[in-house]
């Protein structure tokens, strides 16, 4: 078990692209952006990282309306000479126009600008801060300035970074440049091991941005880090506890060990009867495990105990109306979906349940209501695709019935890829919501 000192001060989980050139797009904005990732290194070094793929700026138009007065036509020249410049990538050539411009007008917010962050994004921050906060002179508000410089101080080691970096991530509108100050605002905040102010930030980056890996990987290794502590923590405080006997079983499930997990559980129990939810879960986790008789009856056994523990619940319902589905009494399952569902109509299992069960008595009409909704609850459940697909047949809509099962093949082989990963870490996929008997395609 590793102990919360092992880790206080962390690498950061997420990779770097390096960029050897500036784009137009990080002056123009985001209709000229294509930036290209090269390499990957430690974040650490030099955070411009996984920026490249995320981050378009727009210095140039805005800070025009900074100048007190209007440009002179040969300062309007050397402005537009340097933003051409950037248009071809030749930083060079754009940063020469943009020191003539401060010849003509030392204050010049726009030239200022275009100079920091052409020196940003070459990895010089001394050199990007003096221009930035010269930019800042003139225009103290500029709060995309006010950002790089916040970077440029946690690249340099500077303590007003955490202050300046948290201001500007509180006050910035654009999304990728959001994302970029909140990366390393979160990487800050996990390199020194403050995993309770590191996780709001990466909720709201995964908010930003839900597609991007690093940013999924960042938020997993977060997640699992702070799971890894409280277990500790719980295992050093209770090791012999109900709750740490629970914890053992959800992870045996994740294992693929269900008969472990059932030994863990009735252990839960043992050490106390009372303990909220474990019942329920036990149920779920004989029925994993098998759907014959005696885990039937077993499952039920706890079940019943689960109402007079913890009250009544559609999870409960589902489970039960499960086990009538097994034992061919459909009338029984139909009543106890019904409840489960009339306590939650969002419950996908109720949905599934009751779709099935009028599709089964060859009414698709009345299915067809239940199956859209759980598809639409749950859009990744092959079961609930499949189900309206054979609903549609019934109904004579072809299109419709295609589409459905070109979805459900589609998740199918998303599903297996899943569960090939999970065999590699020697964990076992979240089951779907399956009727039992269902007939699937492979």
């Amino acid at each position: 078990m590793r102990s919360r000192t092992d880790r206080d001060k962390r690498e950061s989980p997420i990779p770097e692209a390096t960029i050897s050139t500036l784009d137009p797009c990080l002056i123009q904005g985001e209709s000229a952006c294509s930036v290209a990732a090269h390499g990957m290194s430690r974040i650490r070094k030099a955070p411009a990282a996984i920026f490249a793929r995320l981050l378009c700026m727009v210095f140039a138009a805005p800070l025009l309306s900074a100048q007190s007065a209007a440009p002179s036509a040969a300062l309007r020249a050397d402005l537009e000479r340097g933003q051409a410049a950037l248009q071809a990538k030749n930083n060079a050539q754009a940063a020469e126009a943009f020191r003539a411009a401060l010849e003509l007008d030392p204050r010049n917010v726009e030239a200022h600008a275009n100079l920091g962050a052409i020196a940003f994004f070459q990895g010089d921050c001394p050199a990007a801060e003096h221009e930035l906060r010269s930019a800042l002179q003139s225009a103290p508000t500029l709060i995309k300035a006010q950002a790089l410089i916040a970077i440029c101080e946690k690249r340099t080691g500077s303590r007003a970074a955490q202050a300046d970096m948290e201001s500007a991530f509180a006050k910035l509108k654009d999304p990728k440049l959001r994302v970029q100050v909140g990366v390393e605002l979160a990487d800050l905040y996990y390199q020194n091991g403050d995993l309770d102010h590191t996780l709001p930030v990466v909720h709201e980056l995964v908010a930003l941005d839900p597609d991007n890996v690093d940013l999924l990987f960042f938020a997993q290794r977060i997640y699992s880090e702070l799971a890894d502590d409280t277990m500790n923590k719980l295992a050093l405080l209770a090791p012999n506890s109900a709750r740490m006997q629970q914890l053992i079983a959800e992870r045996l499930i994740n294992g693929g060990d269900l008969q472990g997990a059932v030994d863990h559980y009735r252990k839960a129990l043992a050490e106390d009867p009372r303990l909220p939810g474990v019942r329920f879960e036990l149920a779920e986790a004989i029925l994993e495990g098998s759907n014959g008789p005696g885990a039937q009856a077993a499952a039920l056994q706890e079940l019943d105990a689960a109402v007079k523990a913890d009250g009544d619940s559609p999870g409960i319902e589902c489970a039960f109306g499960r086990i009538a589905l097994l034992r061919g009494k459909n009338d029984e399952a139909y009543t106890h979906f019904e409840r489960a569902y009339r306590m939650d109509p969002n419950n996908v299992q109720a949905q599934l349940g009751l779709g099935k069960i009028l599709s089964d008595e060859n009414k698709p009409e009345e299915a067809l209501r239940y199956l859209r909704q759980a598809v639409a609850a749950d859009p990744m459940n092959a079961s609930a695709h499949y189900r309206l697909a054979r609903v549609y047949h019934a109904l004579h809509f072809a299109d419709k019935e295609r589409e459905q099962i070109k979805l459900y093949q589609e998740i199918r082989q998303a599903d297996d890829r899943v569960a090939q990963l999970y065999g590699q870490m020697n964990r076992k996929p979240e089951p779907q919501d399956a009727m039992p008997g269902e007939e699937q395609p492979q």
